[in-house]
């Protein structure tokens, strides 16, 4: 079952790589359950099939650091970008992105979380397992308010000026 506006979003954790050591934050991979931290926040998220791949480097990731002023102005207080890699990767993707301290480069490594929202793919023609479809949401306190669903192969909805304008 494939989750939509009005749910809360499944049990789960994602992980993430810390780059700054903080107080509860080792540098390096941290793992974090999902509803801790959505607990009263406003959070735009969005999912894609993975990291350092041609729209998502592109495009994707590149419109939400673009517009992350916009969309914190909107009341915003975290962006999440979720793939089916290690926080290894994501990591890494973040800093060449230059995502650090701006978009959250979450890891859902075994496809466990995207799995849980039903919005997991599978990419094996691709030589890439069970990725994430490409979606983009706003989550107030945990629930659902937005879901932008793309087509397969599609990048029309799940863009950050698209969650810019539901803002408004």
């Amino acid at each position: 079952m494939t989750i939509k506006v009005g749910d809360r979003l499944p049990e789960g954790t994602l992980s993430e790589f810390i780059e700054v050591e903080s107080e509860g934050c080792s540098l390096g991979p941290n793992t974090f359950n999902v509803g801790e931290l959505a607990k009263g926040k406003k959070i735009a998220v969005f999912g894609l099939p993975g990291a350092f791949t041609p729209t998502c480097s592109a495009k994707h990731v590149p419109g939400y650091i673009a517009n992350a002023d916009q969309l914190k102005a909107k009341g915003v207080n975290e962006i999440w970008c979720i793939s089916v890699n290690d926080p290894f990767v994501m990591g890494a993707w973040g800093r060449e992105q230059k995502a650090v301290g701006t978009v959250r480069m979450m890891a859902d490594g075994n496809a466990a979380f995207t799995k849980a929202l039903g919005l997991d793919a599978d990419f094996a023609k691709f030589g890439m397992g069970t990725r994430s479809q490409r979606y983009s949401m706003l989550v107030e306190d945990g629930v659902v308010k937005q879901l932008n669903l793309e087509e397969p192969g599609k990048f029309e909805v799940s863009n950050a000026e698209t969650l810019l304008k539901q803002l408004a």
